[in-house]
């Protein structure tokens, strides 16, 4: 997706009143389009994940958002550590696609991979965000990608995800208040409405079974 019309995106959601800026609240989302789609017809996953557990979801995900957005990207919105504000019981969150997309093109990643998260897991982009959110008193829920064989917007980076992924989830479970899942784990790509038309971003039942999954973890971690 061009600059451009990304950028039109936000401020057509913005003026709909789409993306809440509350300073703080229960639970908050942020990330890129996978959160993001399906928010102007109410079925987005922040929504569906409001409607699954019964508590207040702020959903700030944006389509087109990085973790590491330059100094245009994070003027135009597309900065997903500028989505995190406030004081929340709980972030849900996810990011990464667009960064390799955008700066190694899925191709050679092993220094974008790094730049995002060490191989230990202790410095980089996301550990700096969970770290920030941390910092807050959230809970922090981070989402795996889901998988999407017929993508032509990302074809060839399931391998540096799914690298970046298994690093998230070892950190996930040495650091207290992390946790990780894979939306992999609920999204089958071949299934009716899991996708939407375009093979890449979730269709409105693929929204559904995020809520749902994340509602189910956050229910049995808050136990």
């Amino acid at each position: 997706m061009r600059l451009p019309l990304v950028l039109s995106l936000i401020l057509l959601l913005s003026a709909c009143g789409a993306i809440p800026r509350q300073s703080g609240g229960d639970i908050l989302m942020i990330g890129d389009s996978v959160l993001a789609w399906n928010r102007l017809s109410g079925r987005d996953a922040g929504n569906r994940l409001e409607d699954a557990l019964g508590r207040e979801v702020v959903n700030r995900a944006v389509p087109g958002a990085r973790l590491g957005a330059g100094p245009l990207a994070a003027f135009g919105g597309l900065s997903i550590p500028d989505q995190l504000h406030g004081r929340w019981n709980w972030v849900v969150m996810n990011g990464g696609a667009n960064d390799l997309a955008a700066v190694c093109g899925c191709g050679d990643c092993e220094g974008r991979i790094d730049a995002l998260i060490a191989s230990d897991g202790e410095a980089g982009a996301i550990p700096d965000l969970i770290a920030k959110a941390r910092a807050g008193g959230a809970q922090v829920l981070w989402l795996g990608y889901h998988e999407a064989p017929a993508s032509r917007a990302f074809r060839g980076c399931r391998p540096a995800l799914v690298e970046i992924e298994r690093r998230i989830a070892r950190l996930a479970a040495v650091r207290e208040g992390v946790h990780f899942v894979d939306l992999e784990d609920v999204l089958d790509p071949a299934a009716p409405g899991v996708l939407a038309s375009d093979r890449t971003h979730p269709g409105p039942e693929g929204s559904a079974l995020i809520g749902r999954l994340v509602a189910a973890e956050i229910a049995r971690l808050s136990r």
